[in-house]
């Protein structure tokens, strides 16, 4: 029996299963942060990322939004394989000291997979378990120089 392929997938998405050529669907929270659009200068909250080359690139973030969001949203590289799941370690992040002491405890969950992170260090969090605020305006997040897939 030859089903139109519309008709097919229409069965499929029923089921939470997407079509190969849908877009990502995914999201850790921000998704009508995106509808917004991304705040200007002085909108929102100063997250400043040291990339592995050492270069520092500041970007602003809505309320709310996780560090993994806003480098996908600006464009910088961090991985995210499990899209923020907490399955892996690859948006592992290293903070400056001050922004760490405001964020609370990591969940076991978090510190399980911060344990498979390369370069772990006594301020490391994973991106995707990190949210903006306030408190964390002017926050200094460094990339590591490799990152630990330990689901590949």
């Amino acid at each position: 029996m030859n089903i139109p392929r519309t008709t097919a997938w229409a069965a499929l998405a029923q089921c939470n299963i997407r079509a190969p050529w849908s877009t990502h669907s995914f999201s850790t929270g921000s998704a009508s942060l995106a509808k917004r659009g991304r705040p200007g200068p002085g909108q929102g909250f100063q997250v400043n990322f040291v990339l592995q080359d050492g270069e520092e690139v500041s970007v602003q973030a809505h309320e709310g939004e996780s560090l993994l969001d806003v480098a996908w949203a600006n464009d910088i590289d961090i991985e995210g394989a499990c899209e923020a799941s907490l399955a892996c370690s690859t948006c592992h992040l290293i903070l400056d000291e001050n922004s760490y002491g405001k964020l609370e405890e990591p969940t076991d969950e978090e510190n399980d997979m911060l344990d498979l992170a390369f370069g772990l260090t006594d301020t490391s969090r994973l991106g995707c378990q990190v949210l903006m605020n306030k408190d964390m305006d002017g926050i200094i997040a460094k990339i590591p120089t490799m990152t630990r897939n330990a689901q590949a």
